[in-house]
């Protein structure tokens, strides 16, 4: 049905906007739609008939959208009007700047609300979610900071629902580390949930560290019903999801969930003591497979080698090809929410990348190492960091050589020094015979 000239950026925002406004729509529908017209333009303008060939859509469904498509297209431009004047900016599922481990779901968002500027050729690529409880522990708070901290100095973004607890340290630490944020929220941007984060999230945003985003509207509400949707995003943007506590109810464990079923990420979770409420999901997560147990944020960046070096290289979605998977744990099936079951009811393993080389699982055999040498090392002669490290060079230097931004060059440069292939002798990096 497409085929139509290309429409105006703005234009087609609008008619986006409107068409997701919709009633009913959802990702996943507005998505088809577009798809099957060529644009939400065509798609707000096509006949009862026309839309009731596109999958998911009955006839008397495609009346409803012709009956609502007036009032939404005003509507829509009430919501562009507001989110000027709050200098805000809604980027579509087809612009450059949409996040783009997320683009290519099923039920990615068809429009981001946006504060801050998205950093899509650096860091904001290499992102990792730290989630956990609210009523978390001083433990849980120091080591989520301790986590965020090292890992976005290494140029990891840091992805979080803002909420209190866990969320909220780990914003806080990356932020201090001088590193980058995205704080996703189960609300519209003209609140903010927590409300004593407001002034934490204008830090984020006065110092160019990150983004606030929400794919609702902008007077939308914080309700339990968000964040699980929520939550799909946090997972859908990270090459993994780290649990730092969580107890068999949180809704940490629904994007733990999310990651390892829905997405193919990465999942790892933090041990705690074994009394603890808010240690339950993540202990259950480690001894049923469903997460990889990391005690340090080397541990982290070494599970995130793959799949970084992967998205680096454009063959993401080769990589988190999906297989038919058990629940990780189980879900009451009339709720989006882990039920309360005991550890010995829950059984799930971890996401396995259906056609997934030997080098993606985290202890491949010996054998299997030595009979598939070119994912590790055939890599080295076009590896940018590795070609221009002819002799030691400092970090201004590497930047030079490769063209690489700041972020991206150390996410690097860890990335090899686990590897082994580089190490650091004072403040400049040089090649190992490895």
């Amino acid at each position: 049905m497409s085929g139509q000239p290309p429409i105006p950026r703005d234009e087609e925002l609008l008619w986006l906007l409107a068409l997701t406004s919709i009633p009913d729509i959802g990702p996943i529908r507005a998505a088809r739609l577009v798809a099957a017209f060529g644009s939400a333009f065509a798609a707000m303008h096509a006949s009862q008939a026309q839309l009731a060939s596109v999958k998911g859509i009955s006839h008397a469904f495609a009346a409803a959208i012709i009956k609502a498509r007036a009032a939404a297209v005003e509507d829509a431009k009430a919501e562009l009007d507001l989110a000027q004047s709050m200098s805000l900016r809604l980027i579509m599922r087809s612009d450059q700047e949409y996040p783009e481990l997320l683009r290519p779901l099923p039920d990615a968002p068809p429009l981001l609300y946006v504060r801050g500027q998205f950093d899509p050729a650096g860091c904001d690529r290499f992102a990792l979610a730290i989630v956990g409880s609210r009523a978390c522990s001083h433990y849980g708070m120091e080591q989520a900071g301790r986590f965020a901290s090292v890992l976005a100095s290494s140029g990891i973004t840091i992805v979080s629902g803002g909420a209190r607890g866990i969320d909220t340290a780990a914003h806080r630490s990356a932020l201090r580390a001088g590193g980058r944020t995205v704080v996703v929220q189960a609300c519209g941007l003209s609140n903010t949930y927590p409300p004593e984060n407001q002034k934490f999230f204008d830090e984020i945003i006065a110092e160019g560290r990150g983004v606030v985003i929400s794919e609702l509207p902008l007077k939308t509400e914080p309700k339990s019903e968000n964040f699980p949707a929520r939550n799909r995003i946090v997972s859908g943007m990270s090459l993994g999801v780290l649990v730092i506590e969580a107890d068999l109810r949180s809704g940490s464990l629904i994007t733990a969930r999310l990651a390892a079923e829905d997405h193919g990420r990465e999942v790892m979770a933090l041990p705690g003591r074994v009394d603890s409420p808010t240690s339950r999901g993540c202990l259950e997560l480690i001894k049923s497979g469903g997460a990889a147990l990391v005690t340090e944020p080397a541990d982290v960046i070494a599970l995130i080698e793959t799949p970084a070096r992967h998205q680096h290289d454009g063959t993401h979605a080769d990589r988190y090809a999906l297989a038919e998977q058990q629940p990780l744990l189980p879900l009451d099936a009339s709720s989006d929410s882990p039920p309360a079951h005991e550890p010995a009811q829950t059984k799930s393993r971890r996401a396995k990348p259906s056609n997934a080389r030997n080098d993606a699982d985290h202890t491949p055999p010996t054998s299997a190492r030595a009979e598939q040498p070119s994912d590790d090392r055939a890599s080295a002669p076009t590896d940018p960091v590795l070609q221009a490290l002819t002799e030691p060079l400092t970090l201004d230097a590497l930047m030079t050589q490769t063209g690489m931004d700041a972020g991206a060059l150390r996410a690097s440069l860890t990335m090899l020094e686990i590897q082994g292939r580089v190490r650091r002798d004072g403040p400049r990096f040089e090649k190992t015979s490895k």
